[in-house]
């Protein structure tokens, strides 16, 4: 038995089996690149779902992280500690907005901003008790708490874990009308619109052109929040610092997680304006971990490097060259016409496959074989979302292995 079938038989063994990981068993990392327990390199094309959008191992990621670990990594919200207000100013800055409410998790920053919509509703609002609606989309990934798979419609996520918490609205992604026809039937109990920029595990998902303009003009008009979670299209991924930047909108709230931790701690948070984050008194809600300063050092390292705008650049200018050689391959016949349709922005993208060459984890696999970490979703879409540090050399050597793939 080799020491990859070991690892993977005690994990069996030992562990739920919430997830399908890909039989491969990470030891070590750098930059694009991890290395497996038997030595063997792969690129690494997902960063995990864009939380290492600064690669593997980011120098100045590491040493801000040791350097705090010599200090001091927790306090709890019970007593101040001195990067707190640091992190809350400039992270505030760097959204233009007012107030950060910081968490751990993605889920964690969506749960709160579920509640902050719904505290909002009632104390500024004015909305009667217990009868605030928030409106989102179907195919919608946003964690997978009990609140948030309430509103999913993946049965996979849903299945068996009712009853289910009320007050949402599910309408068709990218449909204004469906939009505006919701927040309609809503009236006065509408409090918040709740979307992805770009929706990735539905198959990196862009919405039509003016979409999210439209649902922009429909919240301000009916004095609703417009929340946008850009847990996974934020923090560079798309070639600017946010996904909403493409239309020139700007959301009431960011809900933010992954990249701002840099993949070296969990971080997240719910960032607004006074009106909004200003609803919450001492109490009525809370992290131990929430803003630690082990996590502020680090996320203050991430905010430095995105003020270069050097990665939202680089973003831009690969993503570019990466669309470019994928829309190549879209119905090629060299390529047995394999890849139906391509999706995405900046360095991120879904890239529907035709059945008849193999399911999407069949693919990955095959792609894994060849030295390429990707990950399916829905079936027969994969998803390619390396870290913005990615050479072009490597990209494009990544895409040789696809289209060999694909080539059979």
């Amino acid at each position: 038995m080799t020491s990859t079938e070991r690892a993977i038989a005690a994990a069996e063994a030992h562990s739920a089996h919430n997830y399908h990981p890909l039989p491969v068993v990470v030891a070590s990392a750098e930059g694009a690149w991890m290395t497996d327990v038997e030595g063997r390199r792969y690129l690494d094309m997902l960063a995990g779902y864009s939380a290492l959008n600064f690669g593997h191992g980011n120098r100045r990621l590491i040493e801000a992280a040791k350097a705090q670990l010599e200090r001091v990594t927790l306090t709890s919200r019970a007593f101040h500690h001195d990067r707190f207000a640091t992190f809350c100013s400039e992270l505030a800055e760097l959204c233009g907005m007012e107030m950060v409410l910081p968490m751990n998790t993605g889920a964690e920053a969506v749960e709160t901003a579920v509640k902050t919509a719904r505290k909002w509703g009632y104390r500024v609002k004015g909305v009667p008790d217990g009868r605030a609606k928030i409106i989102v989309a179907d195919n919608n990934f946003h964690g997978r708490t009990t609140t948030v798979i309430s509103f999913s419609t993946d049965p996979e996520a849903r299945a068996d874990f009712g009853p289910y918490t009320p007050g949402f609205e599910i309408v068709p992604y990218g449909d204004l009308a469906a939009m505006e026809a919701a927040l309609d039937a809503a009236g006065d109990d509408a409090v918040a619109v709740l979307l992805e920029p770009i929706q990735g595990e539905a198959g990196v998902l862009v919405p039509p052109a003016g979409y999210l303009a439209g649902v922009r003009e429909l919240t301000r008009a009916r004095n609703v929040l417009f929340m946008a979670d850009e847990i996974q299209s934020g923090l560079g991924r798309t070639g600017k610092t946010f996904a909403c930047e493409h239309e020139g909108v700007v959301p009431d709230v960011y809900v933010l997680g992954k990249a701002l931790g840099g993949g070296v701690v969990p971080v997240s948070a719910v960032v607004s304006s006074h009106e909004v984050l200003g609803v919450y008194r001492p109490g009525e809600h809370g992290s131990t971990f929430g803003g630690n300063p082990l996590a502020c050092a680090v996320a203050l390292e991430v905010i430095a490097i995105l003020r270069t705008g050097e990665y939202q650049q680089r973003a831009a200018e690969l993503g570019e060259h990466l669309h470019g050689e994928l829309g190549l391959l879209v119905e090629s016949p060299a390529y047995r016409g394999g890849v139906r349709a391509v999706r995405g922005r900046g360095l991120w993208a879904g890239v529907d496959i035709d059945p008849a060459l193999g399911t999407g984890r069949q693919i990955s696999e095959q792609l894994m074989d060849r030295g390429v970490l990707v990950k399916d979703t829905h079936g027969s879409t994969i998803r390619l979302a390396p870290p913005l540090v990615i050479s072009k050399e490597d990209l494009d050597w990544g895409l040789d292995q696809l289209r060999a793939v694909l080539a059979g």
